[in-house]
């Protein structure tokens, strides 16, 4: 729809409207959006076509992928975010520490949702009753860092240290070990057992694959040979099989199917876990305690001690 005035300088969007905007582009549609807010179609489609009515322009459009953002859909949308997440925290800093409440979104990968966010869930649900967790996927790389950024997620449970646009609070270090076919026995690995064994790798391009690259590269160990695999269980079970060995963080292994030996590397390698939040965000009461519960339950274990001992044949 064309449109030739200017945006209105007195009138002024109101938060149900902008909510309607970003539900619909999160969910691709208005039938989507419609259902996820428990609103009907047609509530929705008015209250972005007043938006769109203040901006004097199309938001969204239909496409092949469903309904998108216009390029000035898709700059509003980041505002929206922004000041739907600035109008609830107004809300959250008045809370007080002992009377939490709220939603708090946290995203997470894999390996960390397993194995060391259960035991915090646990122990926060019980201190602070009225607060609902909702987790995130946060297993493709940088996907965490997105989500907050983006104001999808208040939290996340991210690797590495690189994000100096967020606040970082640092976890624990999870080292990476050497896996091979439980035939090869625990003698110690080799750098030259590095360099002539087929390698068995995560994706090329991946957080992980990249600081493996990086380490072996060091040692001398070239990777341009390395077959790589989606899934870590496919590699695993290649392994398993006699079919080369793989480098791999200790929590992503657990549970180690049988089969296999577990060994330190020749020289250690680690990867940072951090938890991540925008810097004007990371001192609301309610993200402010839930970072607190988890320096306080991981904060100081050991990553060794999450596992069996440091070299383990598993049958």
């Amino acid at each position: 729809m064309t449109r030739s005035k200017s945006p209105s300088t007195h009138a002024q969007p109101t938060l149900a409207q902008l909510r309607a905007l970003i539900a619909v582009v999160d969910a691709g549609g208005f039938g989507e959006a419609a259902a996820e807010l428990n609103v009907s179609q047609s509530s929705l489609s008015e209250a972005v076509g007043k938006l769109e009515d203040l901006t004097n322009r199309p938001l969204l459009r239909r496409s092949a992928r469903g309904t998108v953002p216009t390029p000035a859909g898709l700059r509003a949308v980041t505002h929206a975010r922004t000041a739907v997440q600035a109008a609830g925290d107004v809300l959250l800093a008045a809370q007080d520490d002992g009377e939490l409440s709220g939603m708090l979104r946290v995203s997470s990968f894999r390996s960390a949702a397993t194995h060391l966010l259960p035991p915090v869930l646990v122990a926060f649900r019980q201190q602070h009753p009225a607060v609902t967790v909702r987790l995130l996927d946060g297993d493709r790389a940088g996907t965490g860092e997105h989500l907050v950024r983006g104001g999808q997620a208040d939290l996340a449970l991210i690797e590495g240290d690189s994000a100096a646009d967020l606040r970082l609070t640092p976890l624990l270090l999870d080292d990476y070990l050497f896996i091979a076919p439980a035939s090869r026995g625990t003698q110690p690995v080799t750098v030259q057992e590095l360099v002539d064994s087929p390698l068995l790798l995560s994706p090329r391009g991946d957080a992980c694959f990249q600081r493996i690259e990086t380490y072996l590269g060091r040692l001398g160990v070239n990777t341009s040979g390395a077959t790589t695999f989606e899934q870590d269980s496919v590699t695993l079970g290649m392994v398993r099989h006699g079919l080369g060995i793989t480098l791999m963080p200790r929590l992503a292994l657990l549970p180690v199917p049988d089969g296999l030996v577990t060994l330190p590397l020749p020289e250690p390698l680690t990867r940072p876990l951090v938890v991540a939040a925008l810097p004007h965000r990371a001192g609301l009461p309610l993200i402010r305690a839930f970072t607190a519960a988890l320096v306080e339950s991981l904060g100081t274990v050991p990553a060794d001690q999450l596992t069996n001992p440091r070299s383990h044949v598993w049958h």
